[in-house]
C-alpha cells in the first residue's frame, strides 16, 4: 500500500501492486477507489491515469464505463444462462454477454448448490437465466468459475421447439432449434408424436428430465413444415425464450382498464399535436407540435412540444401488467408479426394517440433558440387530442409540394412550423456532431400467404430525422429533469469503443490505405472524419459497417456514463413506453419527482432494484435484437433457397482462417465461402491485413473487396448461405519463400463435405448498436 510522506511525495504502487489490487477487487472498482486505496493525491493522479491506460493498452485490464477490472475476468455478479448439465449432473452456465473477439472463448461457470438450502431459495434448471455470484477457479480446472444462484431472472420455457425426426419403429427424436440446446436431443416415445411428420416444426413439453439419459418429450402442437416462412419467426421466439402468450390475469387486467379522465390533468385538447409514424404502424405513442416562439427575447426560436402516451396511467407498479411488461422488456418486431410488450387493449387502444380521440399523455414543452439549442423545458401531465395521423411518406410528400387530403389542410399551420423548428435543431446537432452512420436497413415484404415477396432498403427521409431529433431532445430533457430532482432513473448509455476494437478498426482502415487518427480524445467526430473520407467511394458501405462493429453496445443502466454515439452527457429513454419498459420507469420517475399523480415510482423503490431492472431489460433488448436479426437471415435464406446456382454481386465483409464472409449487394444477405473452396491454391489467413493470400500464386482476397459469387447451398433453419467464389483476387506477386512450381490444390470430396458443414455452423458476428 502506498504511503505519503510529510512533504507530500507519495510512494507510488508498482505495476504488480496495481494489477494485484484490481484482480482481488470484489465489487465495482473506479479510478477514484484505486487512488483512495493507495492514497494517491494531487498530481500523482495523472500518473495513475497513465498507468491504467498503459495496462489497458497491454490488455492486462479493462476499463469500461469508468470501471476497472482485470481483462477477461467476469465481474463478481453476472447475468448468465444455464445451458446444460455435465456428466456428473452439475449445472453449467455461460455469461449472457461476452466479447469473444476481445477475451477469447466464452468462460463456463459450474453452479455450486448451497450447503444449507433454506426455504424459498431459488432452484435453477437448464434453460434458466439467473444472476450468479461467481468466484474464479484455479487455473487448469475444466471450468473457469464457480457460481452461486442469487436470483432467477427467467425460467425455462415449458415448451421446447424443434424439428421432429421420425424413427422407423415409431416415435422419434426432437432436434431443438435453439443452437445452445442442439447437442441434447429429446426422445419422443411412440404415441407421443401428436401427428407430426418427419421434418415438421413442433412444440413439445418435457415429460421426464432425469440427471442422465435423453429427456423425454411429448408433441403438444404441430406448427407445420419448417419450409413455411410463417414458422420462421416462431423459431426465433422459442429459441430465445421470448414470452409470446399473455397470461390470463394480464389480459383480464387489461380488459378491465378504463379510459383516463381529465381529473388532475391539463387540458391540451385544442393544441394541434400530430403523429408521424411508419405507414403500417398500429400504435401511435408520440405526437409533436412546433410554433415560432412569441417571446421577443428569443426571436427566431421555437416552442417544440413532444407528447407521449401516458402508459403509467394504466400499468401500475406491481400489477400483473407491470410484471409481464418487465419480463418482456420490449416489443419484438418480425416481418410477419409483432410480439408486444403490452396487450392490444393497452397498446393499440387506450394508449394509442388516435386522431380526434381524447388520450392521456405526458408532455414536454421545450423552448429552442434560433441556434437550435434547448434553452428551457417543462413537463406536463395532460389530456390531448391528436389533430392528424400521418405516415413519414405523407409528411415528406406534403413538404415537398405533394400534399394529400390529410396533409394539405395542416401543411401551413402545422407541418411547415415543424420543419422550420427542425432546421434550427439541426444546427445544434451538427455542432454537437454525433456519430453519423449511413447504414441502409433491410425491409422484408411478405405476400398474403406469408412467403417473401421482396427485400428492399426503404428511403430515409427528412421526416424520419425530424422525429428522431425531437425525440432525442425530449429524452435529454427527461434525464436532466430527473437529475435536477435528485431522482434515481434508468439511463440509456453507450460507452466509447474499447482499445482492442480501435486496434482492429485501425488495421482494417490500413488495409485500404486509410489511417486512424491517434491524437486527442476519442469522440464521434473522429469516426465521422473517416466516414466522410470514403463517402461516394466503393468502400462507403463497408467502412460504415466496420465503424459500427467497432462501437460498444448501448444499454440501460442506473449509473450514468453518457452516450458516446449521440455525444450526450445524459440521456434517458422517455418516448416509447408502449414498447419499452425503460421508458415506463422514466415516466413513473417524472410523475413522482414532479408530483404529477399517484402512479409514479413506488416510494420504496431502491437504486439496487433499478440496477437489477436495467440488467434485465438490457438482456431482453439483446434477446429481441438477436431474434429479429436471425429471423431476417432465415427468411432471406428461405427466399434464396430456390435460386441455387444463381450468381450475385457482393463484398467481403469478414475474413477468418475458416474462409470469407460475403454480404450480397441486393438483399444484404450474409453468406460464407469456405477456405477449402477458394481458387486452385492453398490460401493462408493474414490477420494483420485481414486477407487470404495464396501461397503459390500470391492471389489475395481482402476485407472490403467487391466479388461475384455463386449460391451453392441455402439452409433456411440455420439462416446460412454457402457461396462459391467466382471472382479472381488481387495479384501481388509470389510470396517470399514460396517454392517455384509448388502447387497445393484445394481439397476434394472431404473439403466439400467440411465446407457444407461449415455453412450451417459458421455465422457472421454482426454487431447491432441501438440508439
Amino acid at each position: 500500500m502506498a504511503k505519503r510522506t510529510k512533504d507530500s511525495v507519495s510512494t507510488l504502487p508498482s505495476r504488480e501492486d496495481l494489477v494485484a489490487f484490481i484482480s482481488s477487487a470484489t465489487g465495482k472498482l473506479a479510478k477514484r477507489d484505486i487512488a483512495k486505496a493507495f492514497n494517491i493525491k494531487g498530481g500523482d493522479r495523472i500518473w495513475l491515469k497513465q498507468m491504467l491506460k498503459d495496462l489497458e493498452i497491454e490488455g492486462v485490464v479493462d476499463r469500461r464505463r469508468k470501471v476497472v477490472h482485470r481483462a477477461g475476468q467476469l465481474p463478481p455478479v453476472v447475468l448468465a444462462d444455464i445451458t446444460k448439465r455435465d456428466r456428473d449432473g452439475e449445472l453449467i452456465a455461460v455469461p449472457t454477454e461476452w466479447d469473444a473477439e476481445e477475451h477469447g472463448d466464452i468462460p463456463t461457470i459450474i453452479i455450486t448448490p448451497p450447503r444449507k438450502p433454506r426455504p424459498g431459495m431459488p432452484v435453477a434448471g437448464v434453460g434458466d437465466r439467473a444472476l450468479l455470484r461467481v468466484d474464479p477457479l484455479k487455473e487448469g480446472d475444466i471450468h473457469r468459475y464457480a457460481g452461486r444462484v442469487t436470483k432467477i431472472i427467467a425460467k425455462k420455457q415449458a415448451q421446447v421447439l424443434g424439428i421432429f425426426r421420425a424413427l422407423p419403429e415409431g416415435g422419434g427424436r426432437l432436434v431443438p432449434v435453439d443452437k445452445k440446446a442442439r447437442e441434447q436431443e429429446l426422445q419422443i416415445n411412440p404415441g407421443d408424436e401428436g401427428g407430426a411428420q418427419d421434418g415438421d416444426l413442433v412444440a413439445t413439453s418435457i415429460v421426464k428430465h432425469g440427471r442422465y439419459g435423453l429427456p423425454h418429450a411429448k408433441v403438444q402442437e404441430r406448427l407445420g413444415s419448417v419450409k413455411s416462412e410463417k414458422a420462421i419467426s416462431l423459431i426465433a421466439i422459442y429459441a430465445h425464450n421470448i414470452p409470446n402468450v399473455f397470461p390470463k390475469d394480464v389480459l383480464e387486467e387489461a380488459e378491465k382498464a378504463q379510459h383516463a379522465t381529465l381529473d388532475g390533468r391539463e387540458d391540451w385538447r385544442k393544441l394541434p399535436l400530430i403523429t408521424i409514424d411508419p405507414a403500417d404502424a398500429k400504435d401511435h405513442d408520440d405526437a409533436v407540435h412546433a410554433v415560432p416562439d412569441p417571446d421577443t427575447g428569443n426571436e427566431g426560436g421555437f416552442v417544440v412540444t413532444v407528447a407521449i402516451a401516458d402508459v403509467a396511467a394504466y400499468v401500475r407498479p406491481g400489477s400483473a401488467l407491470d410484471r409481464e411488461a418487465q419480463e418482456r422488456g420490449n416489443s419484438v418486431y418480425f416481418p410477419d408479426r409483432v410480439v408486444p410488450m403490452l396487450p392490444e387493449r393497452i397498446s393499440n387502444d387506450l394508449c394509442s394517440l388516435r386522431p380526434q380521440e381524447d388520450r392521456p399523455a405526458l408532455a414536454v414543452r421545450m423552448v429552442i433558440g434560433p441556434d437550435g439549442r434547448k434553452k428551457s423545458h417543462s413537463f406536463h401531465r395532460v389530456m390531448m387530442r391528436s389533430a392528424a395521423k400521418l405516415s413519414y411518406q405523407q409528411a415528406q410528400a406534403a413538404i415537398d409540394g405533394r400534399p394529400d387530403e390529410t396533409s394539405g389542410p395542416i401543411l401551413d399551420s402545422i407541418l411547415k412550423p415543424l420543419w422550420a423548428a427542425y432546421e434550427a435543431v439541426k444546427k445544434a446537432r451538427d455542432i454537437r456532431e454525433p456519430l453519423f452512420l449511413d447504414l441502409p436497413e433491410r425491409k422484408i415484404v411478405l405476400k398474403p400467404d406469408g412467403t417473401v415477396d421482396r427485400v428492399f432498403v426503404p428511403e430515409r427521409l427528412e421526416a424520419h430525422k425530424l422525429i428522431e431529433e425531437f425525440m432525442i431532445l425530449a429524452n435529454v430533457a427527461a434525464a436532466e429533469t430527473l437529475e435536477k430532482a435528485d431522482s434515481d432513473l434508468i439511463y440509456r448509455v453507450h460507452d466509447e469503443p474499447s482499445l482492442e476494437k480501435m486496434r482492429s478498426l485501425s488495421e482494417v482502415l490500413a488495409s485500404i490505405g486509410l489511417k486512424l487518427p491517434t491524437q486527442g480524445a476519442l469522440k464521434p467526430e473522429l469516426f465521422n472524419r473517416i466516414l466522410r473520407s470514403v463517402e461516394g467511394s466503393e468502400h462507403q458501405l463497408f467502412i460504415n459497417e466496420v465503424v459500427l462493429r467497432s462501437q460498444s453496445q448501448a444499454e440501460y443502466s442506473a449509473e450514468n456514463y453518457g452516450h458516446f454515439g449521440l455525444n450526450l452527457r445524459r440521456y434517458a429513454h422517455f418516448t416509447s413506453p408502449i414498447r419499452r419498459y425503460a421508458d415506463l420507469i422514466v415516466h413513473r420517475a417524472l410523475i413522482s419527482a414532479l408530483k404529477l399523480g399517484k402512479d409514479g415510482l413506488r416510494p420504496d423503490t431502491t437504486r439496487a432494484e433499478l440496477i437489477e431492472v436495467s440488467a434485465r431489460i438490457s438482456a431482453a433488448e439483446r434477446r429481441a435484437m438477436a431474434a429479429e436479426r436471425e429471423t431476417i437471415d432465415r427468411l432471406i435464406a428461405h427466399f434464396l433457397a430456390d435460386r441455387i446456382g444463381a450468381t450475385f454481386n457482393g463484398q467481403i465483409s469478414g475474413v477468418t482462417k475458416a474462409g470469407l464472409f460475403i454480404k450480397l449487394e441486393d438483399t444484404g444477405a450474409d453468406g460464407f465461402v469456405p477456405a477449402a473452396t477458394i481458387g486452385e491454391d492453398y490460401y493462408a489467413f493474414d490477420e494483420r491485413t485481414h486477407s487470404m493470400r495464396g501461397e503459390r500464386t500470391g492471389e489475395t482476397y481482402r476485407l472490403g473487396d467487391k466479388v461475384e459469387v455463386k449460391l451453392v447451398e441455402a439452409a433456411p433453419v440455420a439462416g446460412a448461405l454457402r457461396f462459391e467464389l467466382l471472382s479472381k483476387g488481387r495479384y501481388s506477386g509470389r510470396p517470399s519463400g514460396a517454392k517455384k512450381g509448388a502447387k497445393r490444390m484445394r481439397g476434394g470430396p472431404k473439403a466439400a463435405k467440411d465446407s457444407r458443414r461449415t455453412a450451417t455452423r459458421v455465422k457472421v458476428k454482426r454487431s447491432s448498436r441501438a440508439r
